[in-house]
């Protein structure tokens, strides 16, 4: 399923995608939660590949209106979370990924984008 996507969904899939993230999936969480509006859930194959992952969004919105207001997980790049205000990321080991399977526990939320490699 795929919409079109604002300007920051499509800098974060593509900022991922450059790096080769798998399994990319992006929640519509408007009408859930306060927190924020979107998760965008992706998987990286070693630690290296995590941290570069991550290290792309935060280049790539960095200077934007999209600039990361905190960020977790980095150094042991298991699961990394950038909060970028509208949007969460979540970077994860695909182990750590199936482990905590936050695609499940938000299960019944829309699911705005989803690319798998």
């Amino acid at each position: 399923m795929r919409e079109s996507l604002s300007e920051l969904q499509q800098l974060v899939v593509d900022a991922a995608t450059e790096k080769k993230a798998s399994n990319i999936i992006l929640l519509d969480l408007r009408n859930r939660t306060d927190l924020t509006d979107y998760f965008l859930i992706c998987s990286g194959n070693s630690k290296v590949q995590v941290q570069a992952i991550a290290d792309n969004i935060l280049e790539k919105t960095s200077g934007t209106p999209y600039d990361a207001v905190a960020q977790e997980g980095y150094q042991q790049g298991n699961w990394v979370i950038l909060d970028l205000g509208d949007m969460i990321v979540h970077i994860f080991l695909q182990e750590v990924r199936t482990h905590f399977d936050l695609e499940r526990l938000w299960g019944d939320v829309p699911v705005i984008a989803a690319m798998s490699e």
